[in-house]
């Protein structure tokens, strides 16, 4: 089926041929299942463009904090390549001054 235009002879076709109640219970089911599925369609039709304005939100800001932290790991790790720097100085300048006192 098609189209909408096949439905009602397929509805007189199943009244002619008198179904038990079983069946008609059956094709009852189908349709309301059908319009169900339908309105759900148009429901998320029309939903998606705030979906996919939040997700996209989500993304960026998913974004913004892993930049961040890596910022934060870098400035750590500058920090410290700074401070080991420092201590080399410092220890090479203290070996250079008992050096002078040993001699």
């Amino acid at each position: 089926m098609e189209t909408v235009q096949e439905l009602i002879p397929l509805a007189r076709e199943l009244m002619a041929q008198r179904p038990n109640r079983k069946v008609l219970k059956l094709y009852v089911l189908g349709g309301v299942l059908a319009f169900v599925g339908l309105v759900i369609g148009l429901v998320e039709t029309v939903c998606s463009p705030f979906t996919a304005a939040s997700r996209l939100r989500d993304e960026e800001a998913a974004v913004a904090e892993l930049q961040a932290a890596q910022e934060r790991k870098s400035l750590a790790t500058q920090t410290l390549r700074e401070k080991s720097k420092q201590q080399e100085a410092f220890l090479c300048s203290r070996t250079l001054s008992i050096r002078q006192y040993a001699s």
